[in-house]
């Protein structure tokens, strides 16, 4: 389920396998899912609003907690 939240980012943003982003998006995706998100579409949904494109996945934090 978190792997294919993971693909529908990829989706969104029309981009291809980058293994850097895989990692910080891995990773936050196991961050929300321990937060309480439990479907697919709303880990997706959090993934689409808090890394808009690639860039955003090009920084030293590795979870959603330390950007915000």
């Amino acid at each position: 389920m978190l792997s294919r939240a993971v693909e529908r980012w990829y989706r969104y943003y029309e981009l291809e396998h980058d293994d850097g982003a895989s990692d910080v998006l891995c990773n936050a995706a196991i961050a929300l899912f321990n937060e309480g998100y439990r479907s697919e579409g709303d880990i997706a949904t959090m993934l689409i609003g808090t890394y808009v494109g690639l860039d955003a996945t090009k920084v030293n934090a590795p979870t959603t907690a330390t950007l915000h």
